[in-house]
Parts: C-alpha cells; sequence; structure tokens
C-alpha cells in the first residue's frame, strides 16, 4: 500500500475545536452554578459567539477540508456512508449533520443568551432589545437547549471513541496535530485558507461579538452632575 501523511485539519480548525470544547464545559459549569459566575457565564458566552462566527466565515475561506462546500452533502452521500460505500477524508456525511446541528444549537443558546435574565442581577448585553415577557422566554429555552446541547456533545463523544477504539480509525490525534495517514494518491492534503482568509475571518468574530455585546446600541445617558440629585 502507498500510505502517506497529509495535512487534513489545518492550525485555525484545531484551535476551534479545542477552545469550543473548554468554553461549552466552561459555560455549562458557569450557567449551572450561577450566582456571581454568571458574570463569567456572560463572558463565556459571548467568545463562544465569536467562535462560532470565525467557524461560519472559515467555512468559506478556510482550507480544503474545514470548508462547508467539501463536507456538507445531500442524501444521498449520507446513504452510501450508511451502506460503507463513502470513501473520503475530513467530516463524514453523517458526522457533517452532527457539526451543523451543534453548530446551530450553540448559535441559538449563544444568542438567546444575549436577551436572557435571571430575574436577580444578570441581564444579557442586548436586553433592553425586547420585552421582560421575550426575555423571560428566550431565558427558558436558553435553559431547556443546554440538554440537547449536552445530548448532542455526548454522543459525537461515543462517536469518536467508537470509531477511535473499534473501527481503528483515529479521529483524535488528527484534530492535535493535523495530520492523517492515508493511502492512494486521490488522498489530497488540505490547500487554502491562508493569512488573508484568517484575517478576514477574525474581523468576522470580532464585528460579531463586538455587536453581540451592544456596540451598536446608543451609549446610556450620562449620570447627573453631583449635587443635583438631593440626598433626603
Amino acid at each position: 500500500m502507498n500510505e502517506r501523511v497529509i495535512l487534513v485539519w489545518d492550525l485555525p480548525t484545531r484551535l476551534f475545536h479545542w477552545l469550543l470544547v473548554l468554553l461549552v464545559a466552561a459555560s455549562f459549569v458557569t450557567g449551572l452554578q450561577g450566582g456571581n459566575l454568571m458574570v463569567w457565564h456572560g463572558r463565556i458566552g459571548l467568545v463562544i459567539l465569536g467562535l462560532l462566527a470565525f467557524r461560519l466565515a472559515w467555512g468559506v475561506l478556510g482550507s480544503t477540508y474545514a470548508r462547508f462546500g467539501h463536507f456538507v452533502r445531500g442524501p444521498g452521500e449520507v446513504i452510501d456512508y450508511l451502506r460503507g460505500r463513502w470513501r473520503g477524508l475530513g467530516h463524514s456525511p453523517l458526522a457533517a449533520l452532527s457539526v451543523l446541528a451543534l453548530i446551530g444549537l450553540l448559535l441559538f443558546q449563544s444568542i438567546s443568551g444575549l436577551m436572557s435574565n435571571d430575574d436577580i442581577a444578570f441581564r444579557g448585553p442586548l436586553y433592553d432589545l425586547v420585552s421582560k415577557a421575550t426575555s423571560n422566554w428566550l431565558t427558558g429555552l436558553h435553559r431547556q437547549n443546554i440538554w440537547l446541547i449536552g445530548g448532542l456533545v455526548a454522543l459525537h463523544v461515543c462517536a469518536v471513541l467508537f470509531y477511535t477504539l473499534l473501527r481503528k480509525d483515529d479521529l483524535i490525534r488528527p484534530m492535535i496535530h493535523g495530520r492523517k495517514r492515508v493511502s492512494g494518491a486521490a488522498a489530497k492534503p488540505a490547500t487554502g485558507g491562508g493569512w488573508i482568509a484568517l484575517l478576514a475571518a477574525l474581523a468576522v468574530a470580532f464585528t460579531a461579538v463586538w455587536i453581540a455585546d451592544g456596540g451598536l446600541l446608543p451609549p446610556p445617558p450620562p449620570p447627573p452632575p453631583p449635587g443635583s440629585i438631593p440626598t433626603w
């Protein structure tokens, strides 16, 4: 067999993956604990939103196997994969559905958190854009959605372990160092996703965080001058 090692996952994709793992875990801990940790919960949510915005941009501008156009396929390829007829690198057609579902759930979680409240001291940075009733509704959905995210994450971890341990198709180490051992001349290393693409994706991420943190909202009114409010 003509085996060789090629680059599959570029560095930005790998950093996105592992940062998202850490931040989602931190958001679970801070959100379930509540109290003073809600300040950190809100900050972590903003960073997660920035990461997701980066991934959406990188899915268009990034290297070969990070692009949505490469791994998001139609139902025919999903059926071929389930029947064992699919051959390819990167996300499989079934894994692609999991990736899209997880990104969608995390996007909803991040956006709903921007307008949520805890009826005590925490309000999302875009809370004033909606009514109290709408905020309460979004807060309820935000709390319920964590279990969907948790279930999908658990399913993802189980699938990775299944393929790594039972199918002997290591999915973990390539997401650490980016390279995978392949056979056959048809397998090509990842290309594209250079510095200009990276800077553009980062610009999208920072812009998304700025807007989500209230960057487009009018500034609050200035405080009244000293002595203008009676002290009695």
